[in-house]
């Protein structure tokens, strides 16, 4: 993925700011419970120590504001569908599409998935380097399986390449994504979509898509930047396209999969800009336009 450095450079220059993390109970007790450190201030010390470290890998705004702390996948409204559906599959395996430092991966591993049937893939090593400090644990203590790579390169994500006869590989062999094709039950694909075109939108969806285990109630799930109207998105200089309900339903259910595949399950809710401080966390921002983010599903029929 080609890197915009403009961009990169303005994030990079914006203060640190500690304020930005916020703890609500059920996450400070998350990472209490992970990191082993009991005090409430020498957590906060803590990962707001990691979150600079994290900044250095890749300045993206979600973790200048320390989105990783906010356990976002337990709010999805799919996510209690994607926990129970290990009860109907055993070996089913997950997969955390962007996963940075993985604080989400872990939250499935801590609600009960093995961590031999989780992965986590991102276009960046550094951040599951950083996971495992903010985490306090090694690679052998704590041996999610970790796939680095671009998710438009063919040799990482190919849409097209065969599907593996048989079962599943051991998720500990596999070395790409390519592998897993058709054979992972729930894939989380958060907060990145919105980064992209429409063409590109396009083509990765139908990465993912390709990944998805064809079973009956397999479910791909996330939430992104969106619009009520799909359209150029405006207020930031990034270009990139925001898609509205209806042409997100419209690119799984008619252009990713064949009609009567899927069920594609749609929410979108309009950013509080107030609570969620946009304006000191991204001072760029054309706050004349409000943004919307949306919250979906793909499950298989």
């Amino acid at each position: 993925m080609e890197r915009n450095t403009e961009i990169e450079e303005y994030l990079r220059a914006l203060p640190p700011d500690a304020s930005f993390l916020v703890l609500n109970a059920e996450a400070e007790e998350f990472f209490k419970n992970e990191t082993g450190i009991q005090d409430g201030d020498e957590l906060r010390r803590h990962i707001v120590e990691v979150q600079e470290d994290a900044y250095k890998v890749y300045p993206y705004p979600c973790i200048r504001g320390f989105r990783f702390a906010k356990l976002t996948i337990a709010k999805m409204p799919a996510y209690p569908r994607a926990i129970e559906l290990l009860k109907e599959r055993p070996d089913a395996i997950f997969l955390d599409m962007g996963c940075c430092m993985g604080a989400e991966l872990r939250k499935v591993v801590h609600d009960g998935w093995p961590v031999s049937q989780v992965i986590g893939a991102d276009l960046e090593a550094g951040f599951w380097d950083v996971g495992h400090k903010l985490f306090r644990t090694t690679p052998e203590s704590y041996p999610a399986k970790f796939l680095a790579g671009d998710a438009f390169d063919d040799a990482y994500l190919s849409p097209t390449a065969p599907v593996p006869s048989g079962g599943p590989p051991p998720v500990a062999s596999v070395n790409t994504l390519t592998e897993l094709r058709g054979h992972i039950s729930v894939i989380y694909a958060s907060s990145f979509f919105h980064l992209f075109d429409e063409g590109k939108q396009f083509d990765l969806a139908k990465r993912i898509g390709s990944l998805l285990d064809p079973r009956p109630g397999s479910i791909i799930f996330g939430a992104h930047g969106a619009a009520p109207v799909k359209g150029q998105r405006e207020g930031s200089f990034r270009k990139a396209f925001a898609h509205s309900p209806e042409s997100w339903t419209e690119l799984w259910e008619e252009q990713v999969f064949e009609k009567g595949q899927v069920k594609v399950t749609t929410a979108l809710v309009e950013v509080d800009m107030v609570a969620e401080r946009a304006s000191q966390l991204l001072p760029h921002l054309d706050l004349r336009h409000k943004p919307h983010w949306l919250f979906w599903s793909v499950e298989r029929l």
